[in-house]
């Protein structure tokens, strides 16, 4: 096993040449073998494992730095720098995360998790690495699909000016989540099959070279912006940047890589290599369907399927099944999702209505201003996005959606915590961030039939309003609560005294959990679906301040700016008789883990609110000086 010879950073080079395929084999094995059990990002990986393998080859690490763009292709990489016995507990609380973490490895030199970053970060280690007299190689490493963000753009931009060496690896593999849209795919698809552009290249330098003054002609051209490249493929995006272009090359071939890096270490200023590699490669499953093994459950190997069948439908389904049924009633519902079709749930609303359907690539910002501007044409626009991601754009939801009050839909999907993707993804933010935005307005259903309605509500709402939803299987409790979506209206579910909950979406069901804990022990308590977050019911709170002690909110969600906040708030200025007890996510950010350990971890899991329930009312009883309830 020449793997096993691989235990720190640096033992790649001490292997022959001869060995490197084999390497290659069983790293993409192991790869497969270890996500087969713990789940994770497996499709990007095996198309990274020899371009990985070049890099860790041809430079120095941790002098060198390797910033690799999303992080979710950086396995091959852990691997190589000492972390095999990691992958046993691969996304597992406690174990080694699924993205780059500079506290796990002096060879990670930036945390990543979010698309089209990379290039920023590298010239900022570019200009730090300058300031300070260091002589360390920048590597940056972007997908084609990353491409797609406006972000790198700006990075591109700004490394055009640069005057030292800066490495840009772009992974070209046709692919980000899904299939790749817009300019920048039909460009690259251009490069990638312009065969005539490498040999034509490589038959002028042959030609000059064997001419007296032939050889100083040609390294004139390769020096120049007009050079051989212009001759064949005009205005060439990246060298018309001031950019060096590079490639393409087989991002499969460790040899001519290994040239390629060689040759960009001797330019001086931003080089881009252009590197051809098919996602998945080397596990058929995956190498098919590659979408779906880009963040995988656990699977069987043999077949590719998941280890475990879904039982019950998921909230993107019944989202995915409900946008169908719109797009059918009303034809000026449109859907656009930011390269998750699949992920989101609107692959059906794709293929039925293909005409309304717009995938803009990763890019949340132009995503939103962009749906803006359907709305201000008279449109019913339904932007399906992952919590995290929409944090991206939170100056266009200000700007260009609230301040116009126009009609856009946010389908908040992957709301509160995700689990194994660690702090970039956890969905815990997006109360705090949107309902600082006047003209918001923030919903969140408490079961699958909810979720329905309150769609339904959102098109037809004359401004802007946000719809959270989290991941996974659909709740179908509560089934029989099923009052109309009223605006601003949270639901009285069960109504008693002294205790009121005040749970938001995901959270009714833990506040079911607890209301039982509770009427088990013998103390009186109401539960109240709230509903909507933005505005509050403050209705709702003036009734139970007759005959309640004491309100918890519930939300899965940080405490500041949160619907816990607003209710304190409310309560302390206008029923000074009542007392709040907040429950929600710590402010601090989640690392990786199930759901359910990050639950208890957070102390939201029911026993944990039940605890600290039953405490504070004690504690609320001792203070108006009246005999206990309960047992």
């Amino acid at each position: 096993m020449v793997l096993e010879k691989i235990n720190q950073t640096g033992d790649i080079k001490k292997i022959s040449p001869e060995e490197y395929p084999v390497l290659a084999e069983e790293i993409r094995a192991f790869l497969i073998e270890k996500i087969s059990r713990t789940g994770g990002h497996l499709a990007s990986n095996l198309g990274v494992v020899e371009l990985t393998m070049a890099l860790h080859l041809s430079f120095d690490l941790p002098k060198d730095k390797i910033v690799w763009d999303v992080g979710h292709q950086s396995y091959t990489h852990k691997l190589l720098t000492g972390r095999k016995a990691g992958f046993d507990e691969l996304r597992k609380y406690g174990g080694m995360s699924g993205f780059p973490k500079r506290k796990e490895s002096d060879c990670d030199c930036f945390d990543t998790g979010h698309s089209s970053t990379s290039i920023s970060a590298g010239i900022g280690l570019v200009a730090a690495r300058d300031l300070q007299g260091g002589d360390g190689y920048v590597v940056s490493v972007i997908g084609d699909g990353a491409l797609t963000g406006g972000m790198a753009y700006e990075a591109l931009n700004n490394a055009s000016r640069l005057k030292k060496n800066f490495i840009i690896v772009l992974n070209d593999n046709e692919m980000s989540i899904a299939e790749n849209v817009g300019g920048m795919s039909e460009y690259l698809s251009g490069l990638r099959t312009n065969q005539g552009y490498t040999s034509f290249k490589s038959g002028v330098e042959q030609s000059l070279n064997r001419i007296p003054g032939g050889r100083r002609m040609a390294d004139r051209l390769k020096k120049t912006k007009s050079g051989i490249k212009q001759l064949i493929i005009p205005g060439m995006l990246f060298e018309n940047m001031g950019i060096i272009y590079l490639g393409p090359v087989d991002g499969h071939d460790i040899g001519r890589m290994c040239d390629v890096f060689r040759q960009a270490k001797r330019f001086q200023g931003p080089v881009l290599i252009h590197v051809l590699t098919k996602k998945g490669k080397g596990y058929e499953p995956a190498e098919r369907h590659p979408a779906r093994f880009h963040g995988t459950a656990p699977f069987v190997i043999e077949t590719g399927l998941p280890a475990q069948k879904q039982k019950k439908a998921n909230y993107q389904d019944v989202f995915s099944t409900c946008m169908v049924k719109l797009g059918k009633r009303n034809e000026k519902v449109v859907a656009i999702t930011a390269a998750m079709p699949d992920g989101t749930g609107l692959k059906r609303f794709k293929n039925l209505y293909p005409e309304r359907f717009f995938d803009v690539g990763i890019a949340e910002e132009h995503a939103v201003t962009f749906a803006a501007g359907l709305a201000a044409g008279g449109m019913r626009p339904v932007f399906a996005v992952y919590s995290s991601f929409l944090q991206r754009a939170y100056d266009q939801v200000l700007h260009d959606v609230c301040i116009q009050n126009l009609p856009v839909v946010f389908a908040i999907d992957r709301a509160g915590l995700v689990g194994s993707d660690g702090e970039t993804h956890q969905g815990i933010f997006d109360l705090s961030y949107l309902s600082s935005i006047p003209n918001m307005h923030i919903m969140a259903p408490k079961n699958k039939w909810e979720l329905s309605d309150m769609l339904k509500f959102a098109v037809e709402f004359d401004g802007p309003i946000a719809l959270r939803y989290p991941r996974g299987e659909a709740w179908d409790g509560l089934k029989d609560f099923r009052k109309p979506v009223a605006y601003g209206k949270g639901e009285v579910l069960y109504e008693e005294e002294d205790i009121a909950l005040l749970a938001v979406g995901s959270m009714v069901k833990t506040a079911v959990e607890v209301r039982h804990l509770l009427k088990e022990t013998g103390y009186s308590c109401t539960l109240v679906n709230a509903r909507f977050v933005k505005p509050i019911d403050t209705e709702v709170l003036k009734m139970l301040s007759e005959d309640h002690k004491l309100f918890v909110t519930l939300e899965e969600n940080v405490l500041s700016g949160g619907y816990g906040e607003k209710v304190r708030d409310y309560v302390q200025e206008r029923l000074p008789g009542v007392e709040v007890l907040n429950i929600a996510l710590p402010d601090a950010y989640v690392e990786h883990g199930s759901v359910e350990l990050l639950y208890e971890d957070a102390g939201i899991d029911a026993q944990s609110v039940y605890k600290r329930v039953v405490e504070r009312y004690i504690a609320c009883l001792a203070r108006r000086d009246v005999p206990k309830g309960g047992a």
